[in-house]
């Protein structure tokens, strides 16, 4: 398989690169990854890049985006921080893929276990992660079952899955919200946003179109 060209990305609509992303997570389900050269990538890549989609998903080592959709060097721009959540770079970073690079799709990929999301449950506190967990913390407030407060934390896989999807759902709206760029591009049928989830038990990735 080759390296995406300028010209094989204007082929691609938002559709037809959510199709490729799901036939990709297919084939890693089944173990059956594409045939690619990756140092002929390399060399394919090295005058330009021409992805044709920008995925957000969390820093967790499971959960390597070009591997669980089997793409390879130059398909798609991976932006990763624990929780998958959105701030003003990552705004920015989006911006410059979709408008100036032309991806064509954004997924923001939560999983299941997520550590992020458990730490924002439990409240945990340090350093620096305070803070960032803060971000995740709407999404623990807006999954109001179980009201009980005793089964409110990680523990609770079912609700630490619930504030995953959850928080998936807020980022989405976030970028919509905060960045008039790219709410614009979706409106006009430019690109699509999606939310997904990863399964770290089975590998597969659930779509919420």
């Amino acid at each position: 398989m080759k390296a995406h060209t300028k010209e094989t990305q204007a082929t691609m609509t938002p559709e037809k690169s959510l199709q490729f992303l799901k036939e990709g997570n297919k084939r890693f389900q089944n173990n059956l990854k594409a045939n690619r050269n990756l140092l002929e990538q390399v060399n394919d890549t090295s005058d330009g890049q021409f992805p044709f989609a920008t995925i957000l998903s969390c820093i967790d080592s499971r959960v390597s985006a070009e591997l669980v959709f089997d793409q390879g060097l130059g398909d798609i721009f991976s932006v990763r921080i624990a929780g998958n959540f959105v701030n003003e770079d990552i705004l920015g970073s989006m911006e410059f893929a979709c408008k100036l690079a032309g991806t064509k799709l954004i997924v923001v990929l939560g999983h299941t276990s997520c550590g992020a999301v458990k730490g924002a449950c439990d409240d945990a506190k340090l350093g620096n992660l305070t803070g960032m967990l803060a971000k995740i913390k709407p999404a623990v407030e807006s999954v109001t079952e179980p009201s009980d407060a005793s089964l409110r934390n990680s523990k609770n896989v079912e609700f630490v899955d619930h504030v995953s999807q959850k928080n998936v759902e807020l980022t989405i709206n976030r970028i919509r919200k905060e960045s008039p760029v790219l709410k614009e591009m979706e409106d006009n049928g430019d690109i699509k946003i999606v939310g997904a989830m990863y399964d770290i038990n089975d590998g597969s990735v659930t779509f919420y179109e």
